[in-house]
């Protein structure tokens, strides 16, 4: 039994959909960030730099934090999702995610849908951005079904983002392999399920919200 605190975000839906993909039990703890949840002492003794998700083995007692972490952990432990002969290969694609689609898809959220003030500027800055990256996944998925050929890890992490590129206003017409490859992943059962724990709230809730977050 694992418990999961988390929240309706592309960081949280990965944990869901690869704890869903591996058909294990767990308990769902939902993290209002609109209330700074996760500033409270109690969430920064699970994890100290205040992010969701986090994830809790109750096998062993063990914390993780970071998604991309808790992503490995769980493949290693269960050996699925990340097979010996491309471990290389997956990590790559796994950072590719956090450290470029990740960072900058969240800023382009913010520029082009949270700040009241627009500045043109960093909107296309991070717009761009977030298109040439999608852009060298449409290259890797032209000779790919999956990221890595084999489903993995990588798609589990790329997904919760990339399916919701009109969220940031980032232009995907003509990568047709990058479009098929989505729709390949929202009709997993695994990915179907998980993407709803938890559900996310109205659009303007999660404006809200995030303009909250951003003002704290």
């Amino acid at each position: 039994m694992f418990d999961l605190y988390t929240s309706a975000t592309p960081n949280g839906y990965k944990v869901s959909i690869m704890l869903e993909e591996l058909k294990l039990k767990y308990k769902v703890y939902k993290i209002d960030l609109g209330k700074q949840t996760q500033k409270e002492e109690w969430f920064l003794k699970l994890n100290p730099n205040g992010r969701i998700p986090v994830l809790k083995d109750n096998e062993n007692n063990k914390v993780i934090f970071e998604s991309g972490a808790i992503l490995y952990y769980l493949a290693v432990k269960y050996n699925k999702f990340f097979f010996e002969e491309k471990r290389t290969e997956i990590m790559q694609w796994l950072m590719f995610q956090m450290s470029g689609i990740g960072p900058m898809q969240g800023q382009a959220n913010v520029f082009y849908r949270y700040l009241d003030e627009k500045i043109p500027i960093a909107i296309s800055r991070y717009q761009n951005e977030c298109r040439r990256l999608y852009e060298v996944l449409e290259k890797q998925l032209e000779s790919n079904k999956w990221i890595c050929g084999e489903y993995s890890i990588a798609d589990i992490a790329t997904w919760p983002w990339i399916r919701i590129y009109f969220w940031a206003g980032i232009d995907i017409t003509k990568l047709s392999n990058l479009s098929r490859w989505m729709d390949q992943m929202k009709n997993r059962p695994a990915c179907k399920a998980g993407i709803v724990v938890p559900k996310r709230e109205a659009s303007k809730r999660v404006v809200k919200n995030v303009k909250n977050i951003l003002q704290t």
